[in-house]
């Protein structure tokens, strides 16, 4: 392989199955002794990728297991000193590295609360993880690249066995995710290559609604770490309240559209089409990736729940052509590493 970040991301297929195979008592463990505590609702810390993770988690809860759940406001907790009062909640930590200050402090105030607290981390010996009550392993292995492929898939794929754990189901749809990723970057490889009609490329909007919102900022994550292309993230209906104002034709619009039909999302496809936008595709959609400039094709029958943990791939495969045709260092971009320490 010629990167890490190839390596890595041709790797999910096998890490998924790893942490199905093995993770699965841990998550059935774990989903016992929250049943146990009855949570009112849920709290999500991360930073990063693992922000993007978090936002699935807060459709994936709400809908599948009928938690509400928040996104952490980690300063408020380290800045301003006033942790609000998370009796009662389920706080998740959702760190790769379980390194990161504010989040292991926001996983800290939940235990000196009293609420149940849960580490989702690569590295199960990490502060984060010695913070928390409870652990959930991705067992991804070491992930050299800076930006993350695999890690940020096993984190989708520990929060959906959380989620069947707890009493919602589908361990007979997670059995079927490993396969259609393999089968995903099949179908995606060929992107790589022609990504290099776009190394001009200096803007970019991802629009995604639902569970896939988190895969619409999770790309424009990975397109500004390896390329440094400005790459913003929206809700598609958000996108039509407003920002919408700003799509022209040298402004390429990236749908995420798998499986459910969303109206929005059909009407960011026709807003593209109207002002002569190129327009990029993840979907299995037959009519859409037909008008699409780059149509980046998904495999029929992936769960709606399930969605995220397949259709971000086309977009790091996307991702990873853009960085090569723009000459970047997708493994080591200029200014980052591998772990960022926030307060």
């Amino acid at each position: 392989m010629s990167t890490w970040f190839e390596t890595e991301l041709r790797e999910q297929p096998d890490t998924l199955q790893r942490l199905l195979a093995e993770g699965r008592g841990t998550a059935q463990a774990v989903a016992e002794r929250i049943r146990a505590r009855a949570p009112r609702f849920a709290v999500l810390a991360a930073r990063g990728s693992s922000d993007n993770a978090a936002r699935y988690g807060q459709y994936l809860l709400g809908i599948r297991n009928r938690l509400v759940v928040a996104l952490a406001t980690p300063s408020v907790f380290t800045h301003y000193h006033a942790a609000p009062s998370l009796r009662d909640a389920l706080v998740v930590g959702i760190s790769q590295s379980g390194q990161s200050p504010d989040i292991i402090q926001v996983v800290r105030a939940a235990r000196s609360q009293g609420a149940i607290s849960l580490a989702i981390t690569n590295a199960p010996e990490s502060p984060l993880a010695s913070a928390a009550d409870l652990v959930f392993p991705l067992l991804a292995g070491e992930e050299r690249a800076v930006a993350a492929t695999k890690t940020y898939t096993a984190q989708l794929m520990a929060l959906a066995m959380l989620s069947a754990a707890l009493d919602a189901g589908g361990w007979e749809q997670l059995a079927a995710l490993p396969e259609l990723v393999a089968r995903t970057i099949d179908l995606n490889l060929s992107c790589v290559g022609p990504a290099a009609r776009f190394a001009a490329l200096t803007r970019l909007i991802v629009v995604g609604r639902g569970y896939n919102l988190s895969t619409a900022f999770e790309i424009t994550l990975k397109v500004k770490e390896t390329s440094g292309v400005m790459a913003d993230g929206y809700s598609s209906a958000d996108f039509l309240h407003g920002p919408k104002a700003i799509a022209d034709r040298a402004l390429p619009i990236l749908v995420v559209a798998p499986g459910r039909a969303f109206e929005d999302l059909d009407g960011v496809a026709a807003l593209a089409k109207e002002k002569g936008a190129p327009l990029f595709a993840i979907t299995e959609r037959r009519e859409i990736l037909g008008a699409a400039e780059v149509a980046l094709p998904l495999p029929e029958g992936i769960p709606d729940w399930l969605s995220p943990i397949v259709a971000v791939v086309p977009g790091q495969l996307f991702a990873l052509g853009l960085s090569l045709a723009r000459g970047g260092t997708p493994d080591a971009p200029p200014g980052l590493s591998k772990v960022t320490y926030t307060l």
